[in-house]
């Protein structure tokens, strides 16, 4: 890595620092439900409004099941706006109705916080789907993450409940309510802080407005290749029947517009990701300057950043929250440093074609930001369940690849989504719990929780959830012709980039390597199936292992209890991630990215 990717690095990490600590005091007193009385008196007309309790705390499947209906209207509500659009307002391009497979995936996209796109943001959706549907789920699927892993915090800190109370079921303990828990992430934390970054946003010149798509004249003229047509009006083919094609050239561009400010801030914040435009955040009327890119960067690891720090905070000990950040910490600092080396070290493919190989891989580069903020926000969307791209994934060098593919199959806990990366995180943390029991022949705890057979169940089926959506996924698309149609770079790459599409839905990140034409019923069908299981067949698991610790007693330290906040725990932590997840993908990634970086460099 160059100096400058290495200050990048550092600042990244500092500046990180000092904002996720006060953000993680806020959260804390969210989860703990110790709010000033004029919140409380704020969020009171909300509750009767709604004909919800927020004093009624929820056993995990009155949680579970309180999750799970809200998600599945907000599902269905987003798709009868995509399919209504045509009719609707807010339209000024005109927009038909999306198809009914697109609109399909797009609202399991959504709701799902994995924002995977198999369209074209500024030609398909209009502003007010864009705003009232999209918009509203990145607010809503972020503080459901977030409820989650509120939910998980009060397992691990609970002391222990000998009854039910207010009603919940006698064999559950309580976990909090999930409407207050949605009410308040949503109004003190994601709405605040999304009002602040799209004013900064809309300061470095990302547009908001909702005016007319905007003809400009060009300097020069613009080039395209468009069907050649006969005197008859019909299109011209060639001996085979293939359409001929023609070149052309206009002298005016369409420019889209848009509120785009607001979306982008609760896209990045919320760790959502879905383009206003299709180039995503390499678009300059998303993404203009280098210090809007790097505020960028800031806020998609915020908030799960500040959530460790909530977490010790919550569980009455702040070496634990720390231990959790620096394991994070550890494995993000690494994939970021192989990235950018790979992408330093260039393609030689382009070397010898005259290319200067001290320039590095820029294809599929922005030239505003260069090689080292390319690089780095390519591994910190991927680790963060954030899918929101300024670089080409598709063009990054086989070693860049798996980097991105690594971080989303290690189950997207390297900080991870809003939410989902700590309860995440916090799952492998039993795991690991349970692996040194086994090595010391004791029963294993974590926060003073017995760690017995009923957990070690609910945590093998959320660790094993998306490595089967993911494997499973791939080899049907290989194998059906449907699947085999959109590949657009066969061998290897074509099966990376197959890989990569599964591994980004059911890990719920939303990226995509690119190459592959997945807007077709078959890829809508199939991804939308992997990021809906993906979602809900971890968070039902975590509820579930939540519930259960909340029953128990928080048992007292002795000499016999493995610590888990010092350097030997987050050792142990980082070795649990890193078997458990890999070993799940390492014969996929040795026919993709690997065998694609030995054909390269042979």
């Amino acid at each position: 890595m160059s100096g400058n990717a290495w200050g990048l690095l550092a600042l990244f990490l500092a500046v990180l620092g000092l904002l996720a600590w006060p953000l993680g005091r806020v959260l804390a007193a969210l989860c703990n439900g110790s709010l000033p009385r004029w919140m409380q008196r704020v969020e009171a007309p909300l509750y009767r409004l709604a004909g919800v309790r927020p004093d009624i705390a929820m056993g995990w499947r009155h949680y579970a099941l309180a999750m799970l209906a809200f998600n599945a209207i907000g599902a269905l509500a987003l798709y009868a706006l995509q399919r209504l659009q045509g009719l609707l307002p807010l339209n000024p391009a005109a927009l038909p109705a999306i198809s009914p497979d697109s609109a399909f995936n797009t609202a399991v996209s959504f709701v799902t916080n994995t924002n995977w796109q198999g369209y074209a943001g500024e030609s398909t959706m209009s502003y007010l789907t864009q705003m009232l549907g999209l918009t509203v789920q990145n607010f809503v699927s972020a503080a459901t993450g977030i409820a989650i892993a509120f939910a998980l915090i009060r397992g691990f800190a609970s002391r222990g409940q000998a009854k039910a109370e207010k009603g919940a079921p006698a064999a559950e303990g309580l976990l909090g309510n999930f409407w207050a828990d949605l009410v308040r992430i949503t109004l003190w934390v994601l709405l605040p802080l999304s009002f602040v970054f799209a004013i900064f946003l809309v300061g470095q010149g990302v547009i908001q407005n909702f005016d007319r798509y905007a003809e400009v004249r060009t300097v020069e003229a613009i080039a395209y290749v468009q069907p050649k047509v006969g005197a008859d009006g019909q299109p011209v083919t060639d001996a085979k029947g293939q359409p001929v094609t023609e070149e052309a050239r206009t002298q005016t561009q369409t420019l889209a517009m848009g509120p785009v400010a607001s979306q982008e801030a609760i896209k990045m914040l919320g760790t959502n990701g879905g383009g206003f435009f299709n180039a995503n955040s390499a678009h300059p009327y998303e993404n203009p300057t280098p210090l809007s890119n790097f505020a960028q960067m800031l806020s998609i690891f915020l908030v799960p950043a500040a959530l460790c720090f909530a977490f010790g905070r919550v569980v009455g000990d702040v070496r634990q929250g720390w231990a959790i950040l620096a394991a994070m910490t550890v494995l993000f600092v690494a994939a970021v440093v192989v990235a950018t080396w790979a992408e330093q070290a260039g393609n030689p493919l382009l070397t010898a074609l005259g290319v200067d190989p001290s320039a590095g891989n820029l294809e599929g580069k922005d030239l505003r930001f260069g090689i080292a903020a390319s690089s780095l926000f390519a591994v910190v969307t991927t680790a963060a369940s954030c899918g929101a791209v300024i670089a080409m994934h598709d063009s990054l060098t086989p070693v860049g690849g798996l980097v991105t593919l690594v971080m989303m199959q290690l189950g997207e806990v390297v900080f991870g989504g809003v939410g989902s990366g700590l309860y995440g995180m916090l799952v492998f943390a039993v795991l690991a719990v349970f692996i040194a029991g086994l090595m010391i022949g004791r029963t294993p705890e974590y926060l003073g929780k017995k760690i017995e057979v009923h957990e070690m169940k609910l945590t093998s089926i959320a660790i094993l959830v998306t490595p089967l959506l993911v494997l499973l996924g791939t080899a049907v698309a290989v194998s059906a012709a449907a699947g085999k149609a959109g590949i657009a770079n066969p061998g290897a790459h074509g099966f990376s980039e197959i890989l990569y599409a599964f591994s980004s839905a059911a890990n719920n990140n939303g990226s995509a390597f690119a190459g592959l034409s997945a807007n077709t019923p078959f890829y809508n069908a199939m991804l939308g199936l992997a990021m809906w299981l993906g979602r809900f067949g971890v968070i039902v698991p975590v509820l579930a292992i939540a519930g259960a610790l909340a029953r128990k007693p928080r048992l007292p330290v002795t000499s016999g209890t493995l610590p888990t906040h010092g350097p030997l725990f987050v050792v142990l932590l980082i070795g649990t991630v890193l078997l458990v997840g890999l070993l799940n993908y390492v014969p996929a990634l040795a026919l993709g990215p690997i065998v694609e970086h030995l054909m390269l460099w042979k």
